[in-house]
């Protein structure tokens, strides 16, 4: 789960009003300056709606003009790389590896059992779900378009070979943490379209792959 699905603390919360507050202002200021454009556009005999409509769409792109990019980039990974992937089932993996099943035995998880950190928001976390198979987490970006990509796998640990695997991308100004996504809260999307289905397939698999209980 990343920080982002946690609850907000007072001190975003604040920095929320502020930026609610500032954008206020820039919006009250956007309005003088159309205003200002088309009484300039009067007096000086050129064309009002050309220039109030063009000082607005300078003043909407100033913050805005990253918005759509933003949401198009979202939805074509979405569509191109994110989703839900089953290479080899249960029941493929039982009759490659006989006998085997009957000799996992799920470990519990606290904490990753390795971690590979190129830095803050690039990562992979790795954890042993019984002595044979391992589920990874990793977390990528920040990617073009103020994209990150998250993975999560299930790892044959012997062979190597991934078994299931779930990409899933969200957009957000910094690394979602704790509610706060950056100044820019709207470009902020959580998750693909289908998240959720995803999420659901890849949790019962591993629940299938890790084992009995001790």
């Amino acid at each position: 789960m990343r920080r982002s699905e946690e609850a907000q603390s007072p001190m975003e919360a604040d920095m929320g009003l502020v930026i609610v507050g500032a954008l206020a202002i820039y919006l009250l200021i956007a309005i003088a300056v159309v205003i200002g454009a088309v009484k300039y556009a009067k007096k000086s005999g050129k064309r009002a709606k050309r220039w109030g409509w063009s000082a607005a769409l300078v003043m909407y792109l100033i913050p805005f003009w990253d918005w759509i990019p933003t949401v198009l980039v979202h939805q074509y990974y979405c569509a191109t790389e994110a989703g839900f992937w089953v290479y080899k089932t249960p029941e493929q993996w039982k009759k490659e590896n006989p006998g085997v099943v009957d000799t996992l035995v799920a470990k519990p998880i606290s904490v990753p059992d390795r971690i590979e950190k190129n830095d803050a928001d690039n990562w992979t976390l790795f954890f042993n779900l019984n002595n044979r198979i391992d589920l990874t987490n990793s977390h990528a970006g920040p990617l073009p378009f103020y994209r990150w990509r998250t993975e999560s796998a299930l790892i044959d640990s012997q062979s190597g070979i991934v078994l299931v695997k779930s990409i899933d991308f969200y957009t957000a100004q910094i690394r979602a943490g704790g509610g706060w996504k950056g100044w820019k809260f709207w470009l902020a999307i959580d998750h693909c379209p289908r998240y959720s289905e995803n999420s659901r397939d890849f949790g019962a698999y591993r629940a299938i792959f890790k084992g009995a209980s001790k």
